[in-house]
């Protein structure tokens, strides 16, 4: 299955720091993760394994995980409780990886959807 879409949270200085960045065919963009929430559909975490490394190891951060998804869609936030879902989190300054809170590794792991909730991302899988 082609994954057409691939988002990631923009650490990059400039006007779009801190923002949701969504790359798909219709181009590049720019999400406040305050003002919207992205709903991601048939995805799948990558992840740069030995760039990750290095950054654990100290080296400056640089692009090296993001979703792959097959659809996007940008939403107003909603107020629904995600406390029984899987909360995906990714710092390679604490793991060189993708892992739930545990720090269970789930490079590569594919999901149903992933919803963005403020600047964090949550997984739904069947």
């Amino acid at each position: 299955m082609k994954r057409l879409y691939k988002v990631r949270f923009n650490l990059g200085k400039g006007k779009n720091y801190m923002k949701w960045k969504v790359e798909g065919p219709e181009g590049v963009s720019y999400y406040d993760p305050d003002e919207i929430q992205i709903v991601m559909y048939e995805c799948q975490l990558k992840n740069q394994q030995k760039t990750a490394e290095k950054i654990l190891a100290g080296a400056h951060k640089t692009v090296c995980a993001w979703v792959k998804c097959t659809a996007v869609e940008i939403q107003e936030p909603n107020t629904v409780s995600w406390d029984n879902f899987i909360h995906l989190n990714y710092n390679p300054r604490v793991f060189p990886h993708w892992f739930i809170n545990s720090g269970e590794n789930i490079d590569g792991m594919v999901l149903e959807q992933i919803v963005s909730v403020g600047k964090k991302l949550i997984g739904i899988s069947k």
